[in-house]
C-alpha cells in the first residue's frame, strides 16, 4: 500500500490532476491487476449476505416503496435493464433504478457487512450498484461475473481505504460520502472505463452525496436505509453522465471550497489515504465482516456476552434480580449507540425499529433476558414495552474506556476490538463482570464465518 498525502490546496495553486486524489482513485480502478481467489471467494459470500437480508426484507415497507419506485422507471435503452430483488426475473429496470430499490432491500435490516475505522462503513453497499450496470450492460459489453468480481472489489477497496484514513462524522457527515466515489469507481472498474472518466465520476459522485448525520441521530427514521441506496444511485448516475463527457469540480476533495475544506477538517486539514500500489492486489474486502445479528455492528459482540451471560448465569433472569448495568466500551459505542448520545428515544419502548437498532442499552437487555437475537422478534412492539424489560432496560448506561477506545482505533487487526467490559450489579449488591472483544462471527471471534455460514444464513433469512 502506498500512503496518499492529501490537502486543502488554493486555486492559485493549481494542485496537478494526477496529483488529486480522485485520480488516485481512478488509477486504483484501471488497474488490470488479477483479483486473488481468496478475495474472489469473500465476494461471493458477501453477493449471498446481501441477497440474504434482501430477502429478509422484502415485505418491509422502506423496500416495497423503493421497489415500486423501481417498477415504474422500465429499462432505459441501450441495456438489457437490471433485476430487483422481490420481483420476476423477466422484469427489468433502469439500473439506476435498480440500484436504488436493491440498496434499500440490502441496508434496510442493517444486517450485511461492516468496516470501522476513522469512519464507519457497510462497504455491501457497494454491490448493487455495481451489479446492476453489470446486468444492464453484460450482453452490449460482453460482462461476465469475472468483470463484476473486479468491480466489486474496487468498491470495496476504496471505501475502505477512504474509511481507514478520512473520517466525516467528527463533522456530522454522513458516512455514505465516501460510498459514492467507491461505487463509481468500482462501475469504472466493471466496465474498463480509462482513468479520465473514472476520475470525473468520482468527483461527481462525491459532490452529490455528502449529507449530514441527522438521519442517524435522534428518532431514526427508514431513511436511515434510502440513505446508502440513494448514494449507488447517484454513483450510477455519476458514471453515466462522465461517459458521457461531463465534467466534475475539481479539485473535489482538495479545492479550497472542496469537500475537506469546507465539510471536513477544514483549510489547514491534511490526511494519509492508503491505496494500492500499481500491480497490488486490492484485498481490502478481507479486512471486513459481516453480520450474525440484525442490529448495528458494535452492537454484535455485546450480543453474543448477552447470550453467554444469560446461559452462564441464570440467576439474571429473576424479576428485579439486576440492579444495575454499565457497559465499559468505546468512544463510537459510547456516544453514538450508547447513553453518551444523550437520545432520549434510545429508552422509548414506542421507538422506531431504526432507533431501537441504534440502542446498545436496548439491545443488550433485550439479548440478555432472551439468550438469543431474531431480526424481527427482537424488534417488535410487544417485545420492546415489556414490563421487565423496560424496567431492567433503563437500569443499562455507558461510559467510554480509553482502552477500549484505542483498541477499537488500531490498525492492528489482530487487537482491533469492537467490543468491552461490562459489571453487572445485583440487587444483593455483588456484581458479574466479563468482556468480549470481537463478535463471535468476526473472523477472529469464537466462530468465524466462512461459506456454510454464509449460505445457512441465506437460508435461514
Amino acid at each position: 500500500m502506498k500512503l496518499h498525502d492529501v490537502r486543502v490546496h488554493r486555486s492559485d495553486e493549481n494542485l496537478a490532476r494526477r496529483d488529486q486524489l480522485a485520480w488516485k482513485i481512478a488509477e486504483v480502478a484501471t488497474d488490470p491487476v488479477e483479483v486473488t481467489p481468496e478475495v474472489t471467494e469473500m465476494v461471493i459470500n458477501r453477493v449471498i449476505d446481501n441477497a440474504s437480508v434482501a430477502a429478509a426484507s422484502l415485505t418491509r415497507r422502506p423496500v416495497v416503496s423503493a421497489r415500486s419506485q423501481a417498477l415504474s422507471h422500465p429499462r432505459s435503452i441501450g441495456g438489457d435493464g437490471a433485476n430487483t430483488f422481490g420481483t420476476d426475473a423477466a422484469i427489468r429496470v433502469s439500473p439506476e433504478w435498480a440500484a436504488w430499490a436493491n440498496g434499500v432491500a440490502v441496508r434496510e435490516l442493517d444486517y450485511h457487512d461492516t468496516f470501522l475505522s476513522a469512519e464507519y462503513s457497510h462497504p455491501g453497499d457497494n454491490i448493487p450498484p455495481i451489479t446492476a450496470v453489470a446486468q444492464h450492460l453484460a450482453a452490449s459489453r460482453g460482462l461476465t461475473g469475472r468483470d463484476l468480481v473486479r468491480g466489486i472489489a474496487t468498491g470495496y477497496e476504496i471505501q475502505i481505504d477512504l474509511v481507514k484514513a478520512i473520517s466525516l462524522h467528527e463533522h456530522k457527515i454522513d458516512h455514505v460520502a465516501h460510498l459514492g466515489p467507491s461505487a463509481a469507481a468500482g462501475i469504472g472498474s466493471l466496465l474498463g472505463l480509462d482513468a479520465e472518466t473514472i476520475f470525473q465520476a468520482v468527483g461527481q459522485a462525491l459532490h452529490t452525496t455528502t449529507a449530514t448525520r441527522q438521519s442517524r441521530k435522534g428518532e431514526i427514521s427508514s431513511w436511515k436505509a434510502h440513505a446508502p441506496a440513494f448514494a449507488g444511485k447517484l454513483a450510477v448516475e455519476a458514471v453515466d453522465r462522465a461517459v458521457r463527457g461531463e465534467t466534475s469540480p475539481t479539485p473535489i476533495y482538495e479545492g479550497e471550497d472542496g469537500v475537506i475544506a469546507w465539510l471536513l477538517d477544514g483549510a489547514d486539514a491534511a490526511y494519509s489515504v492508503p491505496l494500492p500500489e500499481r500491480g497490488e492486489a486490492k484485498r481490502a474486502i478481507l479486512d471486513s465482516y459481516t453480520k450474525e445479528h440484525s442490529a448495528e455492528y458494535q452492537a454484535q459482540a455485546w450480543i453474543d456476552l448477552a447470550r453467554k451471560l444469560h446461559n452462564q448465569h441464570p440467576e439474571l433472569a429473576a424479576p428485579g434480580a439486576i440492579a444495575s448495568v454499565v457497559i465499559h466500551t468505546s468512544h463510537h459505542t459510547h456516544f453514538v449507540i450508547g447513553s453518551g448520545a444523550n437520545d432520549p428515544q434510545k429508552y422509548d419502548p414506542t421507538a422506531s425499529r431504526e432507533t431501537l437498532d441504534h440502542s446498545i442499552p436496548y439491545i443488550f437487555t433485550v439479548a440478555l433476558q432472551d439468550g438469543s437475537w431474531h431480526h424481527v422478534d427482537s424488534y417488535s412492539p410487544e417485545r420492546a414495552g415489556r414490563a421487565d424489560t423496560v424496567a431492567l432496560w433503563h437500569s443499562v448506561t455507558t461510559v467510554e474506556d480509553p482502552e477500549w477506545t484505542r483498541r477499537y482505533h488500531s490498525l492492528d487487526v489482530s487487537e482491533k476490538a469492537f467490543g468491552g467490559r461490562v459489571v453487572i450489579t445485583l440487587s444483593t449488591g455483588e456484581t458479574i463482570t466479563d468482556e468480549i472483544a470481537v463478535a463471535d462471527a468476526h473472523p477472529l471471534g469464537a466462530r468465524p464465518f466462512g461459506r456454510a455460514e454464509y449460505v445457512n444464513k441465506f437460508r435461514t433469512l
